[in-house]
């Protein structure tokens, strides 16, 4: 297991704290989307599960960048063969999808 965190302001952290289960906290914004997605994708493929449930319920923030972050994470999924579930979506990632109609592609994952 990988474990990892930001150490900005917003307090961003990715870990994998169980085979399989990936937990987000802090701000998923443009502050901390750069971040979030390389080390998000360092815990992916640090993981050794084959299907991973990414958990969003820490998210304490969260902007078109934050969502734009877990739509890269679920290509990866699709291009390493290995499903992707978010899990407990802010509702402001789930308000811009809609409004993005990309809501499709995180609908079927929470």
């Amino acid at each position: 297991m990988l474990d990892g965190a930001a150490n900005q302001s917003d307090g961003l952290g990715i870990s994998e704290p169980s085979a399989g289960r990936v937990v987000v906290t802090g701000a998923l914004t443009f502050a901390t989307a750069r971040e979030a997605r390389q080390l998000g994708l360092l815990v992916l493929e640090g993981s050794r599960a084959e299907r991973i449930i990414v958990d969003c319920s820490g998210v304490t923030r969260a902007d078109s960048a934050g969502l734009a972050v877990l739509l890269e994470w679920l290509a990866w999924g699709r291009r390493k063969s290995r499903p992707i579930l978010l899990q407990r979506l802010p509702a402001s990632i789930i308000a811009i999808a809609r409004i993005s109609e990309v809501d499709g592609l995180i609908s079927a994952n929470d």
